[in-house]
């Protein structure tokens, strides 16, 4: 199909690459909405809009169309959901005449799609700058009760997720024209679903939920215009290449990028009640800031690094602590011990096990045991799903449902044994020779900003405090039986004589 990327001076890889991603997130995002969200012209006309959108860009990606052939589908599918689907701007503090609302929301929907598109230049970039905004689109959603535009972004964000997989750097799979212009329309369309309905939200906040996509499109396209050069002309002078250019590594420049998205996205959520021009001047200085920030490193040529040594300098920090083989000796030692406390807390401290948990743990050993005696199975992959399945629901019971004898200091205890955990992974992690081993990589990052922000929401918006608690617990478990899979050798059965034992205390405690 010659659904290839191949290399050349404005991009960063240098190998061809598969670029069949974004079929794939079209079909994760529209079966779920096909399923389970009813049809109304709305989102007829959505669908509809983002199969034009794909499809053009499907064939783009095959036969490198031509700019005006891109923009006629854009615009096509933009008026669909404009006309059909009634998606329009029509209030900014005001109601606007249909003369300036249907040109407005045309050029609108049409500058942030090709604003994502211009922003898939480093591996995941593209794809978590959208998660960022669709969990935040749907999570305001939920909070004006727009049920089905929540799920809408649910089902998009999943799509998104599983891409990530295999996007993160060093990436195997690209989404294509396909996948970033469908994530850029999709989420400028849920924007103005969510901003320009019944809700108290602010008119401006769809410049926040797209922030860092649309400040480093009309920063580069200003600056071609300057030169006198065409604004569409590609070039290598988007953030991302600057970054690069100051001396950050490729996953730190995404995971700094998704950092200043998460400073718009914040902004979003506190000030969607307020007035449309604090919300536009906060923006235009956020922006305004950046820029200048940018300008200000060029000038001067600061660099973040000189060679490969870091300016945090953390490895040789923590190496001149009693020097690397005896640190990463300790902090080992402190992971696997604590992790193996922790997690036996975890069967021991909740007043009752279900019994559908005593199933899955007695299944559970049967597997691990299995592939201990059969070369084809991945003893690794039994072990991590294992984990993955039994730990969220042995730390909703610790935490919601403590057994008598588990009192607040016993607690305290076990939240320190945690933060203990966490000081553990961060020292493995710096002083760990192995290639092979556990890599913390931008998406474990964006999984991590997002369950951690959301846990740290105000109780109000929680319908159970403690679950909080629940997903940081939960986030801490996973990561650390991650870095043990990872550090320990082919040989050594510790980690699964760890998870026989507290399996069994499992099974146990549920049928008795």
């Amino acid at each position: 199909m010659h659904l290839v990327d191949e290399p050349d001076d404005r991009k960063i890889h240098v190998l061809p690459m598969p670029r069949s991603g974004g079929i794939s997130m079209a079909i994760g995002a529209f079966l779920p909405v096909l399923i389970w969200v009813p049809m109304d012209n709305m989102i007829r006309a959505v669908h509809l809009g983002c199969a034009i959108i794909v499809a053009f860009g499907v064939l783009d990606d095959v036969k490198n169309l031509k700019y005006w052939q891109k923009l006629c589908a854009q615009v096509t599918g933009a008026l669909v959901v404009m006309i059909y689907g009634g998606v329009q701007i029509r209030c900014i503090g005001g109601l606007l005449p249909t003369v300036v609302s249907l040109p407005l929301t045309l050029l609108f929907i049409v500058g942030v799609t090709n604003a994502v598109n211009l922003a898939d230049g480093l591996d995941g970039l593209a794809g978590g700058l959208a998660l960022l905004s669709f969990v935040s689109i749907g999570f305001l959603a939920y909070q004006c009760a727009n049920t089905y535009l929540a799920l809408m972004c649910i089902a998009v964000s999943g799509a998104i997720l599983g891409f990530l997989r295999y996007n993160t750097h060093p990436a195997v799979v690209f989404m294509g024209d396909a996948g970033s212009q469908m994530l850029g329309f999709l989420c400028v369309v849920f924007t103005l679903m969510l901003t320009q309905a019944n809700t108290p939200y602010s008119e401006i906040t769809p410049l926040f939920l797209i922030g860092f996509p649309i400040i480093d499109t009309l920063t580069v396209m200003g600056e071609r215009m300057a030169k006198g050069g065409s604004p569409f002309k590609p070039d290598k002078n988007h953030f991302h290449h600057r970054l690069m250019k100051l001396g950050l590594f490729h996953s730190e420049s995404v995971v700094l990028i998704y950092l200043l998205q998460s400073m718009f996205l914040c902004c979003a959520f506190l000030l969607r009640f307020y007035s449309n021009l604090l919300n536009l001047l906060v923006f235009i200085g956020l922006a305004c800031g950046i820029v200048f920030w940018f300008y200000l490193s060029q000038k001067t040529r600061f660099k973040f690094r000189n060679g490969n040594e870091s300016i945090l300098g953390a490895r040789s920090f923590l190496a001149r602590l009693g020097g690397e083989h005896l640190s990463i000796r300790m902090f080992f030692a402190l992971l696997k011990w604590v992790f193996c406390l922790v997690f036996m807390a975890q069967c021991l401290i909740p007043q009752e096990i279900p019994v559908y948990i005593s199933v899955f743990s007695a299944g559970a050993i049967i597997a691990i045991f299995y592939s201990r005696f059969r070369a084809s199975i991945h003893t690794k992959m039994v072990l991590r799903t294992s984990l993955y399945c039994i730990t969220p629901f042995l730390m909703y019971e610790s935490i919601l449902y403590p057994a008598l004898w588990v009192t607040h200091q016993v607690m305290m205890v076990h939240y320190g044994a945690l933060v203990l955990l966490i000081l553990a992974v961060i020292g493995t992690l710096n002083l760990t020779r192995r290639e092979n081993g556990f890599k913390f990589n931008p998406q474990d990052f964006l999984i991590f900003l997002v369950i951690i922000v959301f846990s740290a929401l105000p109780s109000s918006h929680l319908n159970i405090p403690e679950l909080r608690t629940v997903v940081a617990g939960v986030l801490i478990l996973f990561f650390s039986g991650d870095v043990l899979l990872g550090e320990l050798r082919k040989d050594n059965t510790f980690l699964d004589n760890i998870l026989i034992a507290c399996l069994s205390i499992v099974m146990v405690r549920g049928f008795l």
